[in-house]
């Protein structure tokens, strides 16, 4: 029988937002690296995540705001050595008090059962947005711009209106009190497949790509032209985020009690330009001219307002796995993404220095998550 080596102590994750794009791409990575344990929490099952058949996997059903079945849940959960909070509540708009104070409870919930039973706890990883940089409510966001600003880690934060993300990294900052290593990860627009995923890029390009195809209707960009043209935001593959959640928080030399901050971008630049004419290939629909792609007047939140009744012949027709359109896809979210009033880019420099070398093409990241929702039976 092996002896356990002090120095290579067992792992045991807590993923909470595990059905989420990079919640399953965490456990994913987590199970097949020896000595973890992994314990992913949402409130509803993904039955598309591989690892529920894994045995070094434990899937734990848990409403995280309500703070008795938080308890009830995760009491027993002593062994826990890393904590990777993927999730956030989505009830209330994104610059909200109600929205902050549902998030902080929702954290709180969870450090109230875990900090006191998990006695070997290490660090816990955070995930937020390159949102950390700007404020929706600030007049500059809103008027946009068009010069490329590259945020970096250090960055101030924006006085005007609420954020969130400062909300937990504060609350971390209080509750951990110097004794356990924590980091914050800041991606841009990410891409991965999830059916629990309120802003889910992937989903919406995949549902809308495929509902084109079955009616026969041109694959319109339905944005702005500065945003076909020009880079504005940042690409970031699911898989990314997950690899450097687990490097940061394994890599002795990066721990700090003090907090760390990392943006996490695929890195090479993308326009919408230079991705469209691939999609269109990828889902089987016509290339049409500039100007008809090009069109201004085109919401996505309109024109797929009466298209449920076609997803769900499509998904009869074609086998898929039952899912609403809502359930992937978010077609405010796509109107704001192709209308983006200002350049959100950040550097990844740090993490490049400091020896984080993953990166992806992001029409790379896109093909491949198209032929993971196909074989996840997402789309056709």
């Amino acid at each position: 029988m092996a002896v356990l080596k002090e120095n290579n102590p067992p792992k045991v994750a807590l993923i909470c937002g595990v059905t989420g794009l990079v919640g399953k791409e965490l456990a994913r990575n987590l199970v097949t690296k020896s000595r973890w344990k992994v314990y992913g929490v949402a409130r509803n099952p993904d039955h598309h995540v591989f690892t529920m058949q894994n045995s070094n996997y434990n899937f734990i059903s848990c409403d995280l705001l309500d703070p008795l079945q938080t308890f009830e849940k995760l009491s027993s959960l002593e062994d826990v050595t890393h904590i990777f909070w993927v999730t956030w509540v989505s009830q209330f708009p994104l610059d909200s008090k109600e929205c902050c104070d549902q998030n902080r409870a929702m954290m709180s919930n969870v450090l109230n059962v875990i900090l006191p039973i998990a006695k070997s706890l290490k660090h816990i990883s955070l995930q937020t947005g390159t949102k950390h940089y700007v404020s929706v409510s600030d007049p500059l966001f809103i008027g946009g711009g068009t010069e490329i600003c590259y945020y970096d880690e250090e960055s101030p934060r924006v006085c005007k209106g609420y954020n969130f993300y400062y909300v937990l990294e504060d609350l971390l900052k209080e509750r951990l009190s110097g004794k356990v290593a924590w980091s914050v990860h800041r991606p841009g627009m990410i891409l991965g497949s999830s059916q629990r995923t309120i802003y889910n890029v992937m989903g919406c390009l995949g549902v809308y790509g495929t509902i084109c195809r079955y009616l026969n209707l041109p694959f319109v960009f339905g944005g702005l032209r500065q945003c076909w043209e020009e880079v504005y935001v940042d690409g970031t593959d699911a898989r990314l985020v997950a690899e450097q959640h687990i490097w940061a928080s394994t890599n002795d030399d990066l721990l700090s009690t003090d907090g760390q901050a990392f943006n996490a971008i695929n890195g090479p630049r993308f326009t919408w330009k230079e991705i469209w004419p691939a999609l269109a290939l990828k889902f089987g629909v016509e290339v049409v001219p500039a100007e008809v792609i090009l069109s201004p007047n085109f919401l996505f939140s309109t024109f797929m307002a009466d298209k449920e009744g076609v997803w769900e012949d499509i998904v009869e027709k074609e086998g898929l796995c039952r899912t609403k359109i809502e359930d992937l896809a978010n077609w405010e979210f796509m109107d704001i993404l192709f209308r983006c009033p200002a350049k959100m880019l950040a550097s990844r420099e740090k993490v490049d220095r400091l020896g984080f070398k993953t990166s992806y093409e992001t029409l790379d990241s896109i093909l491949y998550w198209i032929d993971c929702m196909r074989d996840e039976r997402l789309i056709p």
